[in-house]
């Protein structure tokens, strides 16, 4: 193992939207990924970062680099969870509150995106939250 980081994220905390996604990708520039693969990561991370602070009651991510250049990424929440994940998966598919909604959140493409530029995407939800796991290979 390279790397590990652990992040909390709050629920419904719009003005720190986006900053764990900008520190991860800092970080990686800095371990030396290669920046087509840090735009990847960059995308699915901050779609996940944005579900936990819309749709959770708040949540943790969790950074991991290891030596094969393996990058793997946990976002863990402790409810409401998904009702239907399969909906949830398509495109446009939204149940963001207005308010997020009026913050130029929400458009229902953040699971759709993660998905699309992950290598390994595992998703599980239940009302006492939802875990994703996504890896990118880096090398």
């Amino acid at each position: 193992m390279i790397l590990t980081e652990h992040y909390t994220v709050k629920q419904n905390d719009f003005v720190n939207a986006g900053k764990v996604s900008v520190e991860i990708k800092k970080i990686l520039r800095d371990t030396g990924i290669p920046a087509a693969i840090i735009r990847r990561i960059a995308v699915a991370c901050y779609e996940a970062e944005i579900n936990l602070i819309i749709h959770s009651y708040g949540g943790t991510i969790d950074l991991f680099i290891d030596d094969d250049g393996t990058v793997s990424m946990y976002f863990n929440d402790c409810g409401p969870g998904i009702p239907d994940i399969e909906k949830a998966m398509q495109q446009g598919y939204s149940t963001a509150s207005d308010e997020a909604k009026s913050l130029g959140f929400g458009a229902g493409m953040g699971l759709y995106n993660i998905k699309r530029v992950a290598d390994t995407f595992k998703i599980s939800s239940s009302p006492k939250g939802t875990h994703l796991f996504i890896t990118f290979k880096a090398i």
